[in-house]
């Protein structure tokens, strides 16, 4: 019976012994593995086969990127404001045995490195600053925490600050002087779209008394153009009137010569006619309202009024 139990112990110590050197390493993961306690080698992703009670897995971790996730961090900035802070820390595990063996906690490590390189770099600036240069602030987070890891065998990848909250009394005031801010600008709108609705008003109304002088201007030359072409029509129709009738009286005074060569009797009438053209127009002028003086030679009126006697005289004669 003592044989048979020795028998049995071994082979359930050796089956264990034997399932307990198999290690699997998932894809992304990798193992350190410690012999007697001093570090050996590091374990791939895939099968893997460890010495029982003599080799152990000391650490393992994903080398896939991870978020650390940091908390709110009350900082003071150059101006003397109180804000709060917090980030989020995109890194990875690239080297496992300085991640193990040159830090003890890695991720408590890599929290407070951080809160304290967000203090530092939040008390290079003023309030307003912060809320302007964040990418600035997020790059230069990344430079120092990249440079500040390395020798923990971590790879920080981004950066990024989520929130910057002022205290409450800093945003009240804050507040009131966007509040203030946007009136102001309000105002300066407003008094702009005035300005330039009375300049428009102003350049509108002079446009529109030049072009009504100028359209005054027109009208007159035109008017002037017509006027000047009315004169210039009547001259012309005055002159071939006055032409015309020169033309007229020569013809009639050639009539008239051909007539008294031909015709002694009619130098008698050619008398009369003469004579009653003197009377007509003494009679007109003497009926205009106007005051004349009208001198006519004596010599003249007295043979015009023989004249007439004469032809009055012959003609009664020869109606008896």
């Amino acid at each position: 019976m003592g044989e048979l139990f020795s028998v049995l112990v071994a082979l359930i110590l050796g089956g264990a012994g034997i399932a307990g050197s198999v290690r699997i390493i998932n894809q992304g993961d990798e193992a350190l593995i410690e012999r007697l306690g001093s570090y050996d080698r590091k374990l791939s992703p895939g099968l893997n086969f460890t010495i029982p009670f003599i080799e152990r897995v000391a650490y393992r971790e994903t080398v896939r990127e991870k978020v650390l996730d940091i908390p709110p961090q009350q900082c003071i900035t150059r101006d003397n404001v109180a804000i709060t802070v917090d980030a989020v820390v995109y890194w990875r595990i690239v080297d496992m045995e300085k991640a193990y063996y040159k830090v003890q906690n890695l991720q408590a490590a890599m929290i407070n490195l951080v809160l304290t390189q967000i203090r530092a770099e939040m008390g290079k600036l003023e309030l307003d600053e912060t809320f302007t240069a964040r990418s600035e602030i997020n790059e230069v987070l990344l430079r120092e925490l990249d440079i500040s890891t390395d020798p923990w065998g971590v790879k920080v990848t981004r950066v990024e600050l989520r929130d910057i909250v002022p205290s409450k009394a800093v945003q009240e005031s804050m507040e009131l002087q966007m509040s203030a801010e946007r009136r102001k600008r309000a105002a300066i709108l407003t008094s702009e779209g005035e300005r330039d609705a009375a300049v428009n008003s102003a350049r509108g109304r002079a446009d529109a008394q030049v072009l009504q002088a100028e359209a005054e201007q027109k009208a007159v030359i035109l008017q002037a153009e017509a006027e000047q072409k009315a004169i210039v029509l009547r001259a012309q129709a005055v002159r071939q009137e006055q032409v015309l009738k020169a033309q007229a009286t020569a013809e009639a005074l050639q009539v008239i010569a051909k007539t008294l060569q031909t015709d002694p009797n009619a130098r008698e009438a050619l008398q009369f006619l003469m004579a009653q053209h003197y009377i007509e127009m003494g009679t007109k002028i003497g009926t205009s309202d106007s005051s004349k003086v009208m001198f006519m030679d004596p010599r003249n009126i007295a043979a015009t009024v023989e004249n007439i006697r004469a032809i009055v005289g012959e003609a009664a004669n020869g109606k008896g």
